[in-house]
């Protein structure tokens, strides 16, 4: 079956043109088969010119990393959204949260496109506002929120920034998090870290020399997180139950394993990674770091990276002179990242050349005024 721009923007509007041509499903994307698509999608990309902006997150497929105008962590991709003012459209090929601070960070003027609306992060999702609202109502119960300080992960819906720049917090990414928590602890007693619990223990202990028993672990569906007021009170870090479905599956019995099996490796983790993943690597950091690390080593170097699947198999490849495994024998891609793809960036491209925005993301304007201070700070930071 073959469909023009017109019977696949009609499409994607829902009509009864659907059921007409025997699709089953919202029938808009081109099919992933198309042999005409990578041209299409040059085609499209410079008919758009410098009216658009393609970002691209190190974890996507190489398809859409192939069109991206600026490739990076979500640091470094919140930093060209905020520092683009020429693009009027900004196509991230990303997650929902990322694409949320684009448009956060951006002008009024510019329009921020997710590709697929269903490229979410399962880690965002373990902290709502509810939820984080009635922490804070907990803390000040017991008399420790004036003493504390909320720091939330980039990887975390514009809700839980909103709600960090209200009570005087700031955004961190990997690659900041331990000046990020500096600045904090400078400021407060305490901190509230939210939602990545690995990320916000590894970066205590590892980079601050705190101690595990200065962290406990909030659960936000039990009262009080599950925890006494004498354990809140001596806390220095409140980390949120929170972790990335990705990073979470390696395992120390991960780390062992490689190691027999590739005599001499390095092993190099994310810091979303388990406390004892990261404990038993030889390097931890950011992606870019990670990035970083592995390129500039000495050919024949041999690495095992614990990080998402697209970004290794990238570094092997341009890598060639050195041996690059991934960590878990088992192959993982971060399924919602990965929803991004060519036919969905084609999609989006040609229904704007069309006249028609699609997912375009929008941040209600309160929630917007109030995470843009938290970012801000993390900007400035």
């Amino acid at each position: 079956m073959s469909l023009n721009l017109s019977e696949l923007l009609v499409l994607g509007q829902g009509t009864d043109l659907a059921s007409e041509r025997g699709v089953s499903c919202s029938g808009e994307l081109p099919r992933a088969s198309d042999p005409h698509l990578v041209e299409r999608a040059r085609i499209a990309r410079a008919a758009l010119g410098e009216r658009a902006l393609i970002l691209g997150h190190h974890y996507q497929r190489d398809e859409v990393i192939a069109f991206a105008d600026i490739t990076g962590d979500s640091f470094k991709l919140a930093q060209a959204a905020a520092d683009t003012t020429r693009a009027e459209f900004i196509f991230f090929c990303g997650v929902h949260f990322m694409a949320e601070s684009a448009d956060i960070l951006t002008s009024a003027h510019q329009k921020v496109i997710l590709p697929d609306l269903a490229a979410g992060c399962s880690m965002a999702d373990m902290a709502t506002a509810n939820q984080v609202n009635q922490c804070w109502k907990d803390l000040e119960n017991i008399g420790v929120a004036s003493t504390t300080v909320p720091v939330t992960y980039m990887n975390s819906s514009a809700a839980i920034k909103s709600f960090t720049g209200e009570h005087g917090g700031t955004i961190c990414t990997s690659s900041n998090a331990q000046k990020t928590l500096e600045w904090a602890f400078a400021k407060a007693e305490k901190v509230l870290f939210l939602p990545d619990q690995h990320l916000g223990r590894n970066t205590a202990v590892l980079s601050l020399g705190l101690s595990l028993e200065d962290c406990v672990l909030w659960n936000p569906w039990k009262p009080m997180g599950g925890l006494t007021e004498d354990e809140i009170r001596g806390a220095k870090m409140i980390l949120w139950r929170g972790h990335c479905s990705v990073h979470g599956r390696f395992t120390r019995d991960s780390v062992n394993e490689v190691r027999e099996r590739v005599p001499g490796v390095q092993v190099i983790v994310h810091p979303e990674c388990q406390h004892e993943v990261v404990m038993a690597a030889d390097v931890v950091g950011s992606t870019e770091k990670i990035i970083q690390t592995v390129t500039n080593s000495a050919p024949g170097s041999k690495w095992a990276i614990g990080t998402e699947l697209n970004l290794v198999s990238r570094l092997a490849q341009n890598n060639p002179d050195k041996e690059i495994v991934f960590l878990d024998k088992t192959v993982c891609y971060c399924s919602t990242m990965n929803r991004i793809d060519l036919p969905h960036l084609v999609w989006a491209m040609e229904s704007v050349l069309a006249g028609h925005i699609v997912n375009q993301i929008r941040v209600e304007e309160r929630v917007a005024r109030l995470s843009k201070l938290a970012l801000e700070q993390m900007l400035a930071l």
